[in-house]
């Protein structure tokens, strides 16, 4: 989101996900987890969004899985791991060799042609500005190896 004023967003990460248009499927995850309070909130935090078409390369049946009630730990768990603490840009981010992630696993960070990719997933739409955070786009859903840290 260009803001060449350097006025401050008055959308929240959700509402910033949401206008976007390319994180539909990660606004219902943060809603079905039960995040949506959290992610309105104070932060500020660094979110790694999959878009749309991330969570389209899961396993057929897979997002419908996490989706359902008994399986709230595992996607609380899964998006959690798509948090950063603080709002950190894409430069930032790219200088970084992991992001210890809400989640409490460190998610590798590497450059690649000049690209971020955390865990495998490229970043493919930086510094998404709102009001209590930022979101970088990610093309893959990554998914933590550890259980959750709580």
């Amino acid at each position: 989101m260009n803001n060449p004023t350097n006025a401050q967003p008055t959308s929240n990460i959700l509402d910033a996900a949401a206008a976007n248009g390319t994180f539909k499927t990660f606004g219902k995850a943060v809603e079905k987890a039960g995040l949506s309070d959290t992610f309105r909130g104070p932060g500020p935090f660094t979110i790694f969004a999959p878009t749309d078409a991330a969570f389209e390369k899961l396993p057929q049946g897979k997002l419908e899985n996490l989706f359902k009630p008994e399986n709230k730990d595992e996607l609380v768990s899964i998006l959690n791991y798509h948090v950063v603490s603080g709002l950190k840009s894409s430069a930032d981010v790219g200088k970084w060799e992991s992001a210890r992630t809400v989640h409490g696993q460190a998610a590798p960070v590497k450059l690649v042609d000049d690209k971020v990719v955390i865990d495998g997933a490229q970043v493919t739409a930086a510094d998404i500005a709102s009001s209590n955070g930022v979101i970088h786009g990610i093309d893959k859903v990554n998914m933590p190896a550890a259980p959750l840290s709580k």
